[in-house]
């Protein structure tokens, strides 16, 4: 039998998951499915909150119900030894939201960043929500400046822009646009709450929803107007 080919994947989240919805795991379980794995290792990175400990323990409140091992890591106490060696290690690797700005100068500062790409390219999932879906791409829609939203260059994994809380927060919308017409930010995606989008080997595979309602959305600039095409993502449900 062949071996199985390494898929480097990354999925996207919007909002929702365990720390958003403790009672609807969906999109949490259908990360742990993609792994291959019956008990795949999942570690919770929570830069952008600062290491929020009551975050930290909604992480392993939700993942302690599921078929996996929960661990996290944190840059403001780091595990001994070899970081790299702790992140490779893992199967999963899940980002929390908050302050991506953050996030991203003290990955860089650690090295982090060139961990997380060697992890990509091993197999290692990468995913997360809000702060950990923008991170990944070339450019995101981020409330990291206090009272307004930005574009911010991220990590460049994956092509073009991203903007998380499509629906759940008034302003998202209305900035990616407002960002988008002025030559601010690239064309990307967008992602209402509970949406996800999973990427393999740079491409989109597959949008999918643990709300029934909610939407991803194709958002560029064309002819000098934003265009804003509606995805119908499959609701895990």
């Amino acid at each position: 039998m062949s071996p199985l080919k390494t898929l480097k994947q990354i999925i996207c989240m919007g909002g929702g998951g365990f720390s958003m919805e403790p009672k609807n795991l969906l999109l949490d379980a259908y990360v742990l499915r993609q792994s291959r794995k019956k008990r795949p290792k999942v570690c919770f990175v929570g830069t952008a909150s600062g290491d929020s400990l009551s975050y930290i323990q909604r992480f392993y409140n939700g993942f302690k119900k599921m078929p996996c091992e929960p661990s996290h890591l944190s840059l403001f106490k780091p595990p001994l030894g070899s970081l790299e060696k702790y992140v490779l290690e893992k199967d999963v690797v899940y980002v929390g939201g908050g302050n991506t700005r953050n996030l991203l100068a003290l990955w860089r500062l650690w090295g982090l960043d060139l961990i997380l790409r060697k992890a990509l390219d091993k197999g290692i999932i990468l995913c997360g929500v809000s702060a950990g879906s923008i991170c990944w791409f070339e450019e995101g829609v981020t409330d990291s400046w206090p009272g307004r939203l930005n574009s911010l260059e991220c990590l460049g994994f994956l092509k073009g822009s991203n903007c998380p809380h499509y629906d759940g927060e008034k302003n998202r919308r209305p900035s990616y646009h407002q960002l988008l017409a002025r030559k601010k930010i690239k064309d990307g995606y967008a992602a209402d709450d509970g949406v996800a989008i999973h990427y393999i080997d740079g491409k989109i595979a597959r949008f999918v929803s643990s709300r029934p309602q909610a939407r991803a959305y194709k958002v560029g600039l064309h002819k000098g107007k934003v265009v804003e095409e509606p995805i119908t993502p499959d609701y895990l449900g």
